[in-house]
């Protein structure tokens, strides 16, 4: 069930160091994935560049959100347009107007703590 190497997609991504964002975008890059974490603030995590606007990929492969439902709602069609395999809604971030749009679209919906994921080895 592992993704390793695949396109991860991480809105609500944090500067401080303590934020599960941030600790996400390290774990994930120490597993081998390809991160864009999305932030409001540009800087740097762990050698990912944090941007302030979407990529310009084709596909991702997941999109982990870390963003509370009412600042999810930015992005939701542009969520869609690169088709995700899954949508990770960590802890504090269930949003069922976005579960229900992601399951109509034939997206795989996960409600789980993207950190315990990777501990667990089923990310």
């Amino acid at each position: 069930m592992s993704q390793e190497g695949k396109k991860v997609l991480l809105l609500g991504a944090s500067l401080k160091p303590f934020r599960y964002s941030n600790i996400a975008v390290k774990m994930l890059t120490r597993n081998g994935h390809d991160v864009w974490p999305l932030g409001r603030e540009a800087g740097e995590i762990e050698g990912n560049e944090v941007k302030t606007r979407l990529p310009d990929w084709k596909q991702v492969n997941t999109v982990t959100i870390y963003l509370n439902p009412e600042n999810q709602k930015d992005y939701y069609e542009s969520v869609f347009r690169y088709n995700p395999e899954r949508i990770i809604f960590n802890p504090g971030t269930e949003n069922p107007e976005f579960r229900s749009l992601a399951q109509e679209k034939g997206v795989k919906v996960v409600e789980n703590c993207t950190l315990e994921m990777l501990e667990a080895g089923i990310f």
